[in-house]
């Protein structure tokens, strides 16, 4: 239960984000010479999905959803990737959003009850 909230929270964040991004809100920096610069349009459109998904997944879990343990764990795998990327734009948040991750891939791992996986 605490991966699948800590996830919705996660995705509702992500969604935020990619509604600011879209909106070319002045909170996102504006970066230059960074190696892994996109528009943030496209920021904004990678942030919104992956929030969806991510808030979708964790209310499968919720329900108890066998495959939203594995696709939990890829998707938020898939989000930490992200917000490393994302660093240069929003560097406090992207470390926060990193740290979630990482508590909600170790709660989806450390279950050994017979259902899991």
């Amino acid at each position: 239960m605490f991966a699948a909230v800590l996830m919705m929270i996660a995705g509702v964040s992500a969604i935020f984000e990619g509604i600011t991004a879209l909106a070319k809100d002045d909170v996102i920096w504006r970066v230059r010479n960074y190696t892994f610069r996109f528009d943030l349009t496209s920021w904004g459109w990678i942030h919104l999905i992956l929030g969806i998904l991510l808030l979708l997944v964790g209310i499968a879990i919720l329900k108890g959803r066998q495959w939203g343990r594995a696709v939990g764990i890829a998707l938020t795998g898939v989000m930490i990737i992200f917000h490393f990327l994302w660093l240069p734009y929003q560097p406090f948040w992207s470390l926060i959003a990193i740290a979630i991750g990482v508590f909600v891939i170790w709660a989806l791992c450390v279950d050994r009850s017979p259902s899991a996986f």
